[in-house]
């Protein structure tokens, strides 16, 4: 699942969030570690807020925190309007 998660971030980082988002759950499909899972579920919650789907983003940060209940945005992430408060709502609610 690795290099579908690669070719993942890289078409997130493009713009294509719905290409990004087909190689984001082929990855999961194929099987990841926990920390490539993590980061699979992190980016499909980007995806989903970005695109307006609020209940989307906050189920795919509560399947990345069952995974790992550390995780962490960095600050760049954390003080996006659109992702950050939806994050610190889902982690406050664990």
């Amino acid at each position: 699942g690795e290099p579908a998660l690669a070719a993942g971030i890289r078409q997130y980082e493009q713009g294509k969030y719905a290409e990004s988002a087909e190689s984001l759950h082929s990855a999961l499909y194929q099987g990841l570690s926990s920390a490539d899972r993590v980061k699979a579920h992190k980016y499909l919650a980007f995806i989903n807020c970005v695109s307006g789907r609020q209940a989307a983003c906050r189920e795919e940060f509560r399947r990345a925190l069952a995974i790992d209940s550390s995780l962490e945005l960095s600050a760049a992430e954390a003080g996006h309007p659109s992702w950050g408060p939806v994050f610190r709502a889902v982690k406050s609610d664990r």
